[in-house]
């Protein structure tokens, strides 16, 4: 009896800089929730990077006497993040495309992120039919579980 060989996944060794990442998607401040991308295995997985900080528009009323990143835009940053993956995985065909969020599941919120962290965005792909791609995210700081959740995005035309 033989073993099957599985296919190595190879990490791509270029990481992605906001403005390489601006490239990918058409967020732009304030909307823009990721700096950059990394460890991408293309149409596979990738790690988005966040750097939170106090001059965040949103820690102006979220909450001003204790400044916490809201979760909803922690999700964001996850769907930004499998959208960097599936554009850039896209190459070329993806000139004239978009990424859609449409679906959250399962999303839990497990501790606050504040300014000063450094969000790791860990996001891979559990399934894809079509257009439609189905991700599961991790948000982490220092290795920590801070968010998760279950979501699906369209690519489709401009």
């Amino acid at each position: 009896m033989s073993e099957e060989k599985k296919p190595v996944l190879a990490v791509t060794q270029e990481d992605l800089d906001v403005m390489r990442v601006m490239q990918l998607l058409p967020h732009r401040y304030p909307m823009l929730m990721i700096d950059g991308l990394r460890d991408i295995i293309p149409g596979i997985s990738a790690t988005g990077v966040k750097n939170v900080t106090m001059n965040e528009p949103f820690f102006q009323g979220h909450f001003p006497s204790r400044p916490v990143m809201p979760g909803v835009l922690i999700v964001e940053a996850m769907a930004q993040t499998s959208g960097a993956l599936i554009m850039y995985s896209a190459g070329d065909v993806a000139d004239h495309k978009l990424v859609y969020f449409m679906t959250i599941d399962k999303c839990k919120f497990r501790k606050p992120v504040v300014p000063g962290d450094t969000l790791l965005l860990h996001v891979s792909l559990i399934h894809k039919r079509g257009p439609v791609s189905k991700f599961h995210g991790e948000a982490k700081v220092n290795g920590m579980l801070m968010a998760e959740a279950d979501y699906s995005a369209m690519i489709a035309d401009k």
